[in-house]
């Protein structure tokens, strides 16, 4: 499994590229940064955001991107940045028909560290470790990008599951489909005929 994780932002989106399967060794197949200029139009920078996106898709042909989910923040100019980059991201998937998991900083530290609430120093150091580097990522954006990743990857069979018990739950049962074998047809009743007009 290929995978392109995204730690959205409209200054810094990281950006990490990460192959391998559940329990064994993971290999990094890329790994940086979409910077746009602090001064430019917002429109202008989620434009750059995209055709950042759009070269590691095509660099890298991942078969699944996994973003950071969004959470709540006291800066609301910084939250709504990183919302439009991450819907910019999942956009760019969504026109290659790339499945897109969402997957909260908790969720990510919990995977890569064994805590959610590891701090980026450890981060950074488990997936140096993980990914078998010479020298941690960085900046701290491009380490948060593959450990979304390596975080996808790992929970990607779980999630399946759960998918597909979630999609089982929803199926009416066969009984419901069909009429029971040999039950005769129900009647429709049939309403008299107004004057004028002939029973059929």
């Amino acid at each position: 499994m290929r995978v392109l994780g995204v730690d959205p932002g409209l200054t810094r989106c990281g950006i990490g590229v990460v192959e391998g399967v559940p329990g064994r060794p993971l290999t990094m197949r890329g790994v940086g940064v979409i910077r746009t200029p602090a001064d430019a139009e917002t429109a202008d920078r989620l434009v750059l955001v995209e055709q950042g996106m759009e070269r590691w898709l095509d660099e890298h042909r991942p078969e699944y991107v996994a973003v950071e989910r969004v959470f709540s923040q006291h800066n609301v100019r910084t939250v709504m940045g990183t919302a439009q980059a991450s819907a910019v991201a999942m956009l760019c998937a969504a026109r290659r028909g790339l499945p897109v998991a969402l997957h909260t900083p908790s969720e990510v530290k919990a995977a890569v560290t064994g805590s959610g609430r590891a701090d980026k120093a450890q981060v950074q150091a488990m997936v140096t470790r993980l990914l078998r580097l010479a020298e941690p990522p960085r900046p701290a954006d491009a380490a948060d990008a593959l450990a979304l990743a390596i975080c996808h990857i790992w929970r990607a069979p779980a999630l399946n599951r759960l998918q597909r018990a979630h999609a089982a739950a929803r199926r009416p049962p066969a009984s419901a489909a069909r009429p029971l074998a040999g039950a005769a047809p129900r009647a429709v009743p049939r309403t008299p005929s107004q004057p004028g007009e002939s029973a059929q």
